[in-house]
C-alpha cells in the first residue's frame, strides 16, 4: 500500500485537486444544493441529512481513512483563481495483488459543467493512479443516457467494455450502467499487437 508522504495534492492547469476538509461544509453543501435538480437524474437518491454538517463531518473523516488504508483517493476540484469548489473526484474501490485497478465517480456542479474541468480533473487523476499509485486499469460507469459523460469517458482514454444490468439505484431505481476503462498499458484497437 502506497501511502503519500505529504498532504495528497494534484495540480493541474486550473485546480488543485485535494481531499475535502471541514472547512469545505458551506461551499459544497450550497454547491450541491443550487445543483440539485443538476445531479438528481444521475446520482443515489440522497438521504435525509445529505447537506448536514454532521454527514459531511462523516465524509471527510471517511476520506482520511481511506486515502491512509489506500482504499479511495476523494478529491474535490478547487479553482485556483479564486479558491471555488467546482466539484469532486473519486478514485474508489482501490484493488491491489493482481487486480491493480480502481473505479472513478465523479460529479460537478451546474454553474461549472461543460467547461473542461471535469476532462482535466480525470486526466490528472488517471496519471496519477496510473504514475504514483501504480494501477493498470481504472473503471468507470455511467447511466446508458448520459451523452455528457460518455463522452467526457471516452475523450479521457476510456474505452466502452460493455453494459452491467441493475448496476446501481440511481434517482431511487436500479439502472443499467455501460462500463468504460482505462488501460495503463492499452493494446486494444491496435492491429500491431502480437
Amino acid at each position: 500500500m502506497l501511502r503519500p508522504r505529504r498532504k495528497l495534492r494534484i495540480e493541474t492547469e486550473r485546480m488543485t485537486l485535494r481531499p475535502p476538509q471541514h472547512a469545505d461544509h458551506a461551499p459544497w453543501a450550497n454547491l450541491r444544493r443550487e445543483s440539485r435538480e443538476f445531479l438528481t437524474p444521475w446520482e443515489p437518491t440522497w438521504a435525509e441529512d445529505h447537506l448536514s454538517r454532521k454527514a459531511f463531518t462523516n465524509r471527510v473523516y471517511w476520506a482520511q481513512r481511506a486515502i491512509a488504508q489506500g482504499t479511495a483517493v476523494p478529491l474535490f476540484l478547487i479553482r485556483r483563481t479564486d479558491n471555488q469548489l467546482l466539484g469532486a473526484i473519486t478514485l474508489d474501490h482501490i484493488k491491489r495483488g493482481p487486480a491493480q485497478a480502481g473505479t472513478t465517480g465523479y460529479w460537478i456542479g451546474q454553474p461549472y459543467a461543460r467547461q473542461g474541468y471535469m476532462r482535466e480533473a480525470i486526466e490528472a487523476v488517471v496519471h496519477y493512479a496510473f504514475t504514483t499509485l501504480d494501477l493498470s486499469r481504472i473503471e468507470a460507469g455511467c447511466l446508458p443516457e448520459n451523452t455528457p459523460s460518455r463522452s467526457l469517458l471516452e475523450s479521457c482514454g476510456y474505452k466502452y467494455e460493455g453494459v452491467a444490468q441493475a448496476y446501481l439505484q440511481i434517482n431511487g431505481r436500479w439502472r443499467n450502467h455501460v462500463l468504460y476503462a482505462n488501460l495503463r498499458y492499452d493494446r486494444r484497437g491496435r492491429t500491431d499487437a502480437g
